[in-house]
């Protein structure tokens, strides 16, 4: 899931940032709201990590400007800042969690996971395609109820290619959502990708298959639709 992690302090910001990305969340780091702003206008989030007080301005102010646009993704803010008045108030302005710093990586990680299971209650999160499912919050998929061992980097692949089953992903809608804007990618690493989760789904006996649409991306269909086209 794209993360944006918004936080100053470098080494604190360093070590939650390779906790995420171990966890298979692509992260942006911005260290300031003038680079959290700019990261807006070039990504879609999943979730946004914020720090309450930054060099440039108030997290909790930029947060509730953020809501007033209309932005509803998760947001968890973290301060040194532990009274019980500024945490009514970060609630109130619109954080789904807070976490006093320093911050652990694993309890963050865990009331991130937390905060994305609230934000999708109201539908199942949990998508079903052919006989494979796929719980996003856990990231783990199966197919006929035996977990598929694959990379992050396929698992991420497979979010992408689930969250628009049937229709064709463009090559590079897909990269955007698998790489944060700081990560070495090689010019064949999506198709390496593609390569071995297409291997992991024919040898579990998956009902579905990941077809190359030509000069666009790639689409994943059932292979009962692929017989019969």
């Amino acid at each position: 899931m794209r993360t944006l992690l918004v936080d100053h302090e470098t080494d604190q910001a360093r070590v939650v940032h390779q906790a995420l990305s171990d966890c298979g969340f692509a992260v942006d780091l911005a260290c300031t709201l003038d680079e959290a702003a700019a990261a807006f206008g070039c990504a879609r989030y999943d979730i946004l990590i914020l720090e309450l007080i930054l060099p440039d301005g108030d997290g909790l102010e930029w947060l509730k400007q953020l809501r007033r646009d209309g932005y509803s993704m998760p947001a968890v803010m973290m301060s040194r800042f532990n009274e019980l008045g500024r945490r009514i108030a970060i609630f109130n302005g619109g954080a789904d969690d807070f976490l006093p710093k320093p911050v652990s990586p694993d309890e963050l990680i865990a009331r991130m996971r937390a905060t994305l299971r609230r934000a999708t209650q109201m539908t199942s999160p949990v998508v079903t395609f052919g006989n494979l499912r796929f719980d996003p919050i856990g990231r783990q998929a199966s197919v006929n109820g035996r977990p598929l061992k694959i990379a992050r980097r396929e698992v991420c692949i497979l979010e992408h290619l689930l969250s628009r089953a049937g229709r064709t992903v463009a090559r590079a809608a897909l990269e955007d959502g698998l790489y944060a804007f700081d990560n070495e990618v090689s010019t064949n690493a999506l198709e390496v990708g593609i390569y071995r989760l297409r291997g992991h789904l024919s040898q579990s006996g998956a009902t579905l298959r990941i077809k190359t649409a030509r000069g666009i991306g790639y689409v994943l269909e059932l292979k009962s639709a692929a017989s019969a086209a």
